[in-house]
């Protein structure tokens, strides 16, 4: 295999990580010595370097990925943040409401009144700024989480006591009025 499609053959591998992969595994997909592979890795970061790419090829945490450019990291934060216009999913619009009309409350509870792990759309919701740390639950040791001035300010609210009362959204069922008051307690 030629310099140049080694090069080509670690690029387009490099293009669908996720975490940083080692010049190890690096070999063991291209089927080429391990030196080999190290040597095309420090040509191409050097290389990218050189031409001044908005890009840096490096090696962190025992692997190697493509970062952006120090140098372009505000940019790339801006794109970041004003990327976050993007609709809510389902399922981070109702653990929003479960800690709207439950703060403070612990990631925890949060996931048992749903029913399902909010580890994921909690990071979702504290990256846009929707959702913040606000304490420690004392019998647990828990993080509480509480909305911001932020989430307050997208829908519209003053305090928190401004949200609309949940029984006239919900169907009428028996036993509800239970449900409800456990949720707003």
């Amino acid at each position: 295999m030629s310099n140049r499609e080694l090069e080509r053959s670690i690029e387009a591998i490099l293009m669908v990580v996720e975490e940083p992969i080692s010049e190890v595994v690096l070999a063991q997909i291209i089927e080429t010595p391990t030196e080999q592979i190290l040597e095309a890795l420090n040509a191409l970061a050097a290389s990218y370097e050189e031409q001044g790419k908005g890009f840096t090829l490096k090696q962190i945490s025992g692997g190697w990925r493509f970062y952006s450019h120090p140098d372009l990291s505000p940019l790339v934060e801006k794109f970041v943040l004003d990327g976050q216009q993007a609709k809510l999913t389902q399922a981070a619009l109702e653990t929003l409401a479960v800690i709207a009309y439950r703060q403070p409350i612990s990631r925890a509870r949060v996931s048992a009144i749903r029913g399902v792990n909010v580890e994921a759309v909690m990071k979702t919701l504290v990256t846009r700024g929707l959702v913040e740390e606000c304490g420690i639950e004392h019998e647990t040791g828990a993080i509480l989480y509480r909305t911001t001035h932020y989430f307050l300010e997208k829908i519209g609210l003053n305090r928190v006591e401004d949200l609309p009362a949940l029984a006239p959204f919900l169907p009428n069922i028996d036993g509800l009025d239970e449900v409800i008051a456990s949720l707003t307690e």
